[in-house]
Order: C-alpha cells, then sequence, then structure tokens
C-alpha cells in the first residue's frame, strides 16, 4: 500500500492528509504539538468555559473553498454562522463605514461611495463560484473561468491606495484601507488590494462567518474524515530531520520553507535550498485575547453588532501605520483587528461574559510589549471598555512561533505579501509545491493560495503527489 507522512496538522496538513487518504494511501500525521490544528486551534484561555480561536478566528474564504465543498464538510460537523454586521471601521467622529453580506445594504450603508462599491463587487460575486475556484490555485496557470479572474485581477493588481481613490467619502477610504491591511504589506505597492478584495468578494457571497464551537472544529472535521478513510494522527510528535521518519511514498511538509530546508537538509537540491532561504517573512502579530463584561461599548453602534472591528483611525492613518511596520517601525496607533466571534456564536460566551480576539500588526520579530497599545486603541472607540476587562491573556510575537513554529517572527501569514511573493511563492516555480524531491511537496501557507482556514494550500499539494503517483 502507498504510504505518506505529512508533517504538520495545520488546515493545509490535515487537508493533504484527508485527499491522500480518500484516494487510498496509508497517511500518518505528525504533529510536534500536544493539540492538533495549528492556527485553527481554539481552548478556554482565561475564564472556564470563555472559548476563544488561538489564531484563525473569521472565514469568509474558508466557508467558500472548493476542498470543503469536496468533503462536504458540513456533514462533518462544522456550521457557519453569520453576525449581524460583517465589518465595521470605526472613526473618531463616532461615524463607521461597515459591510454587511448583503451588497445591497452595504450600498445603501456608504451613501453617494455605494454605487461605485456595487459596480465593483456585484459582478464578483455574482462569478463567486468560478472566481474561488481559480483564486485558490497558483496564479501563474491558465484559468478556467478567465473572465471572472481577468476582471478580479486588474483590480487585485492595482495599489490599495490608487483603487481607494474610486471612493469620496472619508468612512468608505477607510473601511477599504482596513480590509486592504489584511495583506499585512505597505499599502501603496502594487497587490495589495489584491486580499482585500477576495476577503469583500467571498464575504459578500458567504459573509464574514465563523465556526460554531469554534474555528478548532474545522481541524476536528478534518481528522474524522482522515480517520474514517485509514489515516491516523500522532501529536508530541516533532520531526528535526527526514532521516528520523519511517520508510514512506509520500512526503507532504506543512511547514515553513526555512523549516523544509532544515528538515530536508542536503537532500534539498542546492537552486531551491537557496530560494527557501530567501523567502521573505511578513509583518508580526501580537495577540491579546480578553474576557470582557457586557461586551465592548463601542460608540458606533454598528460596531457593537459586528463580528470584525477594524480599530484604527482613517484612511491615512491605516496607511501610514501598515508602511511604519513594514519599515520596521512600532507604530504609536498601531492597526488593531477585533474579533466578536460571540455576537454569531453566543456558546462562546460565559452569561454576561464575553471573549472579545485582538491582534496588532506589529514587526516582525518585535520584542516590544504592544499590550497597552492595543488597549489604548480600542478604548479610543470604546470609552469605558478597559473597566469592562475581567482577564486577558497575552502572546507576543516570540511567544507566536512557540505556539506555531511556522509563524516566525510573529508572521502568521506564511510570508510577506509582497508583490513577488502573492505571483511566486514559496518561490519562482511552474509548481510551487514541488521541493525537487520526488515525491516531497510543501503544502504549508507559504504557498498559493496563502494564508487562511481554507485547506486548499494542502489540497492543491496532495492533487500534485496523487498525478505524480499516476493517481489521479
Amino acid at each position: 500500500m502507498t504510504s505518506a507522512i505529512v508533517v504538520g496538522s495545520g488546515p493545509n496538513g490535515l487537508a493533504a492528509a484527508v485527499r491522500l487518504a480518500r484516494a487510498g494511501l496509508d497517511v500518518t500525521v505528525l504533529e510536534a504539538a500536544d493539540a492538533i490544528g495549528g492556527g485553527t486551534r481554539s481552548s478556554e484561555m482565561i475564564v472556564p468555559g470563555l472559548l476563544h480561536d488561538q489564531c484563525s478566528a473569521v472565514h469568509p474564504i474558508a466557508a467558500g473553498s472548493p476542498f470543503f465543498d469536496e468533503i462536504d464538510i458540513a456533514s462533518l460537523g462544522v456550521r457557519w454562522l453569520q453576525p449581524a454586521v460583517d465589518c465595521v471601521h470605526p472613526l473618531d467622529d463616532g461615524s463607521a463605514g461597515v459591510v454587511h453580506r448583503s451588497i445591497d445594504r452595504t450600498a445603501e450603508a456608504l451613501g453617494d461611495d455605494g454605487r461605485r462599491w456595487r459596480q465593483l463587487f456585484e459582478p464578483l460575486v455574482a462569478n463567486f463560484d468560478g472566481l474561488i475556484a481559480d483564486a485558490t490555485q497558483p496564479i501563474v496557470r491558465v484559468p478556467r473561468h478567465p473572465i471572472a479572474m481577468a476582471r478580479f485581477g486588474l483590480t487585485a493588481a492595482t495599489p490599495a491606495t490608487v483603487l481607494a481613490k474610486a471612493w469620496s467619502d472619508e468612512r468608505t477610504k477607510a473601511l477599504w484601507a482596513g480590509v486592504a491591511a489584511h495583506t499585512l504589506y505597505r499599502l501603496d505597492r502594487p497587490m495589495t488590494s489584491a486580499v482585500g478584495m477576495m476577503l469583500l468578494v467571498a464575504g459578500h457571497a458567504e459573509g464574514w462567518v465563523v465556526a460554531e464551537g469554534g474555528t478548532q472544529t474545522v481541524a476536528d472535521a478534518m481528522v474524522t474524515d482522515l480517520i474514517e478513510h485509514g489515516g491516523r494522527v500522532e501529536t508530541g510528535h516533532r520531526v528535526t530531520s527526514v532521516g528520523e521518519l519511517p520508510p514512506h511514498d509520500v512526503l507532504m511538509l506543512d511547514v515553513s520553507p526555512s523549516i523544509a530546508a532544515s528538515i530536508m537538509g542536503d537532500r534539498l537540491p542546492s537552486r531551491v535550498r537557496r530560494a527557501y532561504a530567501r523567502f521573505e517573512h511578513g509583518p508580526g502579530a501580537f495577540k491579546v485575547d480578553l474576557a470582557v463584561e457586557g461586551g465592548v461599548p463601542w460608540t458606533a453602534p454598528e460596531a457593537r453588532e459586528a463580528g470584525t472591528v477594524h480599530v484604527i483611525g482613517g484612511f491615512d492613518e491605516v496607511v501610514a501605520g501598515e508602511l511604519a511596520v513594514h519599515r520596521g517601525i512600532m507604530p504609536e496607533r498601531p492597526f488593531v483587528l477585533v474579533g466578536q466571534q460571540y455576537l454569531a456564536d453566543p456558546s462562546r460566551s460565559v452569561g454576561d461574559v464575553h471573549p472579545v480576539w485582538t491582534y496588532a500588526h506589529v514587526p516582525n520579530g518585535y520584542t516590544g510589549d504592544a499590550t497597552e497599545a492595543i488597549l489604548a486603541q480600542i478604548e479610543r472607540f470604546a470609552p469605558g471598555f478597559r473597566d469592562r476587562v475581567v482577564g486577558m491573556a497575552v502572546r507576543s510575537t516570540t511567544e507566536m512561533s512557540v505556539y506555531n513554529a511556522n509563524y516566525i517572527g510573529g508572521d502568521i501569514i506564511g510570508g510577506a505579501s509582497s508583490p513577488t511573493q502573492l505571483v511566486f511563492r514559496p518561490r519562482v516555480a511552474l509548481d510551487p509545491y514541488s521541493t525537487g524531491v520526488e515525491g516531497v511537496w510543501l503544502c504549508s501557507a507559504s504557498t498559493p493560495p496563502g494564508a487562511g482556514a481554507h485547506g486548499m494550500c494542502g489540497a492543491n499539494a496532495a492533487a500534485r503527489a496523487l498525478r505524480e503517483l499516476g493517481i489521479a
């Protein structure tokens, strides 16, 4: 029987394992941590019964993942829940830019900018299935839906600062900049509209949803499917060298390029080893989870119903903050992402105490403490917030890489979103998943299509492995 070893049990490692097991391979997943899931773990971090997502939290793209459709992840227990409002970007005057799942409601909320918003996103949402099928594959390929991809690609290639000129209202400009900032790169460079565009298109098509019972359910569902197809998972098993592994026909590496190079050692072709050494990591995430009695008292009423809140000032402040972080400078007022998953999934709360998920964009490897900066940013838009905090858990950039070795310097998105790496990641190659070693494949978020709980990096890499074996 053909055997496969998967190193890492993040969503991509598990997706690769499931696809291989469903094809009849004997699959073993080796996970260094004591718990499965990588960036999809959830736990009770502060108050017993209060459920926090430890990293990945809101899932517009995972909800539309072609691989999850393929395995019918809903039948495996994953249920997506929709908040009343998807995303809000409050401003200092109490107003806010607002994204609803409905384009009609969003256009109405954006006033005079609504018509342009509709013109930009409505055609893409109408062709979302074809768009997501192509967008979750490597960019350098012939698309199956060329018209949808061309429409998306022309806009996605635009610097986010240039696309912002489509709107006149500061609320819309700030809202767009906040969504674009998910790329974790300076926003005046080409391709920096790509991530924001995909998040908004997927959001209008699927919603900025959360997983009922925590993101951990996504990993648990895939493990259930893996076991049903004869696979197994071993936790507490750190792999440092390919030489320590038992005989296998396929090896899938759900790790960063540098860790892959370390595991493979001299077996890796020199050209690939050099490319992996040049791979650039992005800014860090400094995470603070909070237990908040009564929820966050946002000044903007829309934020009190929003699953996601972008906490920073207007357009110029977002652009300046992301540029500073890109240059290795910690901004006084960083971009803070706030998740209020409990609004869609009340089971995560304990009485009137609610889990509030936050992280700030900080320079890669930042050694300072961003806790106060995060709290000050939230207090700025929600006076009295500090008085409601009854507990917190902090994870610095250093602790991020302990939590998950792939998060080098706190980089939670698998590599810098530079124009080159958005097109060619992890290296310039026709097959980005190939390590140049027969039967060995890289399947982490450092490969296309990049970060998220969608599993498509692993599913794509497994498809390549099966094709090489002549099975698919």
